[in-house]
């Protein structure tokens, strides 16, 4: 079971919750922050920054969230990442919006190599704020996988070398194993 049912953001690795550490990596490289949570809001907000819920209550997952960040959205960019990945890429953010300036893309999406395999992280990207329109479309139709949204919008892939960057924390025991190796 992924957490047992808490909150994986709040979830403490090396004194601290998962996404202050998320936090901290991403301070450096973005102007604003929000958080999207559904749960726990008082406590998100302790962190002094603007916390959004889902438009709809329809457990329509990361998708719901993205489009919480368009909506709210003050940049011509918004930049998603999951709160269980607190060793996330220091260049994440300058290494997606070059290849989204250079491609003419929409969407610029991290991927990670493994072996001779890419392997997508869907929901680290960068995405430009006109997609709100085509993903709550999306979402009315039913659509609920980012990688099938992602595959409707003009979308460039960005490898990152780093794979262990990209390892997001879904079990308590996984949670104790990164403790313990810090």
């Amino acid at each position: 079971m992924r957490m047992g049912g808490v909150d994986k953001g709040l979830q403490t690795l090396q004194g601290k919750p998962m996404i202050a550490h998320v936090i901290l990596r991403l301070q450096p490289q973005v102007d604003r922050i929000m958080i999207n949570a559904n749960q726990n809001q008082d406590r998100y907000r302790e962190f002094n920054l603007p916390v959004w819920s889902d438009v709809e209550n329809n457990f329509a997952g990361p998708l719901a969230g993205m489009q919480a960040g368009l909506i709210h959205c003050e940049t011509a960019y918004l930049l998603t990442v999951p709160c269980d990945t607190p060793m996330l890429p220091t260049d994440l953010v300058a290494k997606l919006a070059r290849a989204l300036e250079q491609s003419q893309a929409d969407i610029a999406v991290a991927n990670t190599k493994d072996r001779d395999h890419l392997q997508r992280q869907p929901v680290f990207c960068l995405m430009k704020k006109t997609v709100l329109t085509n993903l709550t479309s999306a979402l009315a139709r039913g659509v609920r996988k980012v990688d099938q949204w992602l595959a409707e919008n003009k979308t460039i892939n960005v490898v990152f070398d780093d794979e262990a960057a990209f390892a997001n924390i879904n079990t308590l025991e996984e949670l104790q194993r990164s403790e313990s190796h810090t």
